[in-house]
C-alpha cells in the first residue's frame, strides 16, 4: 500500500464509525421518550382530614394564584382518599423539563408565597408526604400534548 493510501483508509474508517454511531444513536432515540419537548408532572400532597378545608383554601386562593404567576399549567386535581391516607393529586404541563425545574425554583422562592405558608401554620400541619413524578410522552401516544 502506497504512502498516500493509508490517510486516505483512515478517514475512509473514521467517517464509516461516525456514521455507524449516528445511526446507533438515531436508533436509540426512536425507542425512548423524548427529553426535549412538553412533559407532564404528577404532584401527590398527603394531605390530612382535620386540616384538609385549610389546605384546600390555601391551594385554592393563594397557591393557584402565584402559580400562574410563574406559567405554570395545571390541567386537573383530585382528591383520592384510602383507609390509611388522604391525597390531593394535580397534573401540570410544563413546554420542557428545564422550564419547570425554573418555575418551580421561582415559585418555592416567591416571598408572598413563602410569607401565605408561614401565616398558615395556626392550622397546623397541611402537608405530609410529597411526590413529585416528571412523565414523558412515548412516541406511540394517541396524545402528545394535554393541553392547547
Amino acid at each position: 500500500m502506497n504512502a498516500t493510501a493509508v490517510p486516505a483508509l483512515r478517514r475512509c474508517a473514521l467517517a464509516l464509525l461516525l456514521c455507524l454511531c449516528c445511526a446507533a444513536s438515531l436508533a436509540h432515540a426512536s425507542d425512548t421518550p423524548a427529553a426535549a419537548g412538553p412533559v407532564q408532572q404528577l404532584r401527590i400532597y398527603e394531605i390530612f382530614e382535620d386540616t384538609k378545608p385549610h389546605f384546600h383554601a390555601r391551594f385554592r386562593d393563594h397557591a393557584l394564584r402565584i402559580m400562574r404567576r410563574y406559567d405554570f399549567r395545571i390541567v386537573a386535581m383530585w382528591e383520592t382518599k384510602t383507609a390509611q391516607r388522604t391525597e390531593f393529586a394535580y397534573l401540570l404541563e410544563w413546554p420542557d423539563e428545564t422550564t419547570m425545574k425554573d418555575r418551580w425554583s421561582k415559585f418555592m422562592a416567591d416571598e408572598e408565597w413563602t410569607e401565605i405558608k408561614r401565616q398558615t401554620r395556626v392550622h397546623g400541619r397541611m402537608v405530609g408526604e410529597i411526590q413529585d413524578r416528571t412523565l414523558r410522552v412515548v412516541p406511540y401516544s394517541p396524545q402528545q400534548r394535554l393541553l392547547d
